[in-house]
Parts: structure tokens; sequence; C-alpha cells
């Protein structure tokens, strides 16, 4: 199940930077990829693989960040 956050963005003279601002927001809650989730149906194998693989990806990541020691 989704989880409910409240999103606001105060606008004041540029629409532009209020839109971006917002994308932003609603990119770094995860709501877009929450939405797919429920939209699509995923058998709970490909679901195991992509949390493997994010698992691996994120692992990767952190100790690339770390550099040589």
């Amino acid at each position: 199940m989704a989880k409910k956050t409240n999103i606001s963005i105060s606008v004041h003279d540029n629409v532009e930077r209020a839109l971006k601002q917002l994308k932003k927001k609603i990119e770094r809650e995860g709501v877009v990829r929450d939405m797919k989730r429920i939209v699509y149906y995923e058998p709970p194998t490909q679901k195991r693989r992509k949390k493997l693989l994010r698992a691996i990806k994120q692992n990767w990541i952190r100790l690339s960040s770390q550099g040589p020691q």
C-alpha cells in the first residue's frame, strides 16, 4: 500500500520554477514509482529479482564512492 504524503509548493511569481520543485519533490517521495507498482501486476519472482538488483546496484555505488583503500 502506498504511503500518504502531503506535498506542498508555494507559487509566487515563477510557475515554471514551482513546477520543477514539485516534480523534484514527487520524484524524491517515490510517488510515480508507487503508482506504477500499484497499477501493473508484478509477479513475486520479478519483485525479488528487482529487489536483489537494486541492492547490488546500491552496494556497488556505495563501494565505488568510498574509493580505493
